[in-house]
């Protein structure tokens, strides 16, 4: 790729990464995190929260998980042993209650887990999770005052789905992944890096985790690299889709947080193809064009020898001087003693 394709998909990703960190023009309504054991999407969602309280931007979390409400959250709606309906009407009032003291024109909801919501016994065999997540994104009257809202919900890879559903249906994380406006996979960074050691040196990449196929192995066991604090970190790999239809596949690395203030306003996610871990940066090669390969012999020409090798004349250069049509191109040859002329194969 050549260098200003490449300097201007570098400087395009680190904008479009930080436009939907920071919820800006609505980029993604919806955006969906896969997390795992190995790598939970909790870092992530505190960084959304961090730039929500920045951006002043009003956080409702539905929390099946979270038992209690984050500093930076404005409304917690537990949703344990609730009916969708009932958490969209808590939701709904919630933020009512907020839009009347002050003017809130912008809205992140988070979800800190969609596996019990589509696990849930209490959700009967019509509950329909596109209109149950749509609900958040569309006003319910009218006449409401417009908001921009953005949903990020997190779905657990490594936590396996009821067999309750639908015959011929399609399995949930595809339903989700075809929703989402964003999917974001979360990976571990150390992980990541002995993958890419692994492929380096043309061996089969390791897996971690629950991928182990090991009995009792949940977690992927792999030593911190000693003496070297730039290891830490998740890996984000995100898949945006536009508009127009064409999508965006990049990969990122956030630095944990204690690295940045909690009023750090200036952009620390960076493309993991700048990592100096990921790809150290080349040693300058000095020198190395003025080099002449090892050999006993003397391959420099003198003045004399350069003179003479220009002053030779080639045969086909005398082959081309031929005047007229079917000149060129003659083949010239001076017959030797040793040669044996034959007078039957001239007249032919």
């Amino acid at each position: 790729m050549a260098p200003t394709n490449l300097s201007h998909r570098q400087t395009h990703n680190l904008l479009l990464i930080s436009k939907l960190l920071s919820l800006r023009d609505t980029a993604s309504p919806f955006t969906l995190l896969l997390d795992s054991l190995e790598q939970p999407a909790t870092p992530l969602i505190e960084e959304y929260i961090r730039r929500a309280k920045l951006s002043k931007v009003h956080v409702t979390l539905i929390a099946f998980e979270t038992l209690k409400r984050p500093d930076s959250v404005d409304v917690l709606v537990p949703a344990r042993r609730k009916s969708p309906q009932q958490i969209a009407k808590e939701v709904s009032a919630a933020y009512q209650v907020a839009s009347s003291t002050s003017l809130l024109r912008r809205r992140l909801i988070l979800i800190d887990s969609l596996n019990p919501l589509i696990n849930s016994k209490t959700v009967d065999s019509q509950f329909n999770l596109p209109a149950f997540l749509s609900s958040f994104l569309i006003p319910t009257s009218p006449s409401s005052p417009k908001v921009e809202t953005s949903l990020v919900a997190t779905y657990h890879q490594d936590v396996s789905i009821s067999s309750n559903q639908q015959l011929y249906a399609p399995s949930p994380l595809s339903l989700l992944s075809y929703l989402a406006t964003t999917v974001i996979k979360l990976h571990s960074f150390s992980h990541i890096l002995a993958q890419k050691a692994a492929r380096d040196r043309s061996l089969a990449a390791p897996v971690f985790g629950l991928e182990e196929e090991q009995d009792g192995v949940l977690l992927g066991r792999l030593d911190k690299l000693v003496g070297n604090e730039n290891a830490e970190g998740i890996v984000l790999e995100m898949e945006h889709r536009r508009k127009s239809g064409r999508g965006v596949l990049e990969w990122y690395i956030l630095p944990p947080a204690s690295r940045y203030p909690p009023n750090q306003t200036k952009e620390i996610v960076t493309l993991l193809d700048d990592h100096p871990l990921y790809c150290p940066p080349e040693e300058p090669d000095t020198g190395a064009g003025d080099e002449e390969p090892e050999s006993t012999f003397n391959l420099r020409l003198t003045d004399r020898q350069r003179r003479e090798r220009e002053g030779v004349v080639l045969p086909y250069f005398d082959a081309q001087s031929g005047e007229g049509p079917g000149e060129g191109g003659r083949i010239l040859y001076d017959m030797g003693e040793e040669d044996d002329f034959d007078e039957e194969e001239d007249e032919i």
